[in-house]
């Protein structure tokens, strides 16, 4: 068995898109994904999967949220080692030491175009910082998040991918939950 964590995007934001997530682990449990458990009332569920593959199970897990709740929204789905090697790789902890709570990561539904990544590399955003590494975007944002640009869809129309953030306090409380 392989351990999953689904990320959703844009659940139970301004009274938007409502989902208890006593209701959201009844349906993983429906679907037969093993020991869900929630975090927070953001979406964030780790599961036990003998399924293969990390598009079919967003695609499964979708297609159920629209079948039970009535909505789409966009299912992203990691692997607990993928996890773990993003929460180890932050280039603003190490070696940089930043603020823990200025600290975000963007996660993609796809590892985006390289040109498209060297594209946007070229505007400044300062005082705001990110690295893109693989399917994951780490971000510093001393001002806070909600005063940067780089928000989610900044970087969906930017790389053209689906994308859904995250501070980095939930991301070490995932990894605890997925180990």
């Amino acid at each position: 068995m392989q351990t999953y964590i689904s990320i959703l995007r844009g659940i139970n934001v301004s009274g938007h898109k409502l989902i208890k997530m006593k209701s959201l682990q009844e349906m993983f449990d429906g679907l037969g994904l093993l020991n869900a458990r929630t975090y927070i009332q953001s979406g964030n569920v780790v599961f036990g999967s003998n399924f293969a593959g990390h598009g079919e199970l967003e695609k499964i897990i979708g297609g159920e949220i629209l079948k039970c709740f009535g909505f789409e929204v966009p299912v992203i789905v990691i692997g607990g080692g993928e996890l773990k090697t993003i929460s180890a790789n932050n280039p603003f902890i190490n070696p940089r030491g930043e603020d823990e709570a200025k600290l975000h990561v963007t996660f993609l539904s796809a590892e985006p175009d390289r040109t498209l990544v060297e594209t946007i590399a070229k505007d400044a955003y300062s005082p705001d910082e990110y690295c893109v590494i693989g399917k994951a975007v780490y971000l510093f944002c001393p001002q806070g998040y909600g005063n940067t640009k780089l928000s989610n869809t900044f970087f969906e129309k930017k790389l053209k991918v689906s994308a859904t953030t995250r501070n980095w306090k939930t991301i070490l409380e995932l990894v605890k939950l997925s180990s």
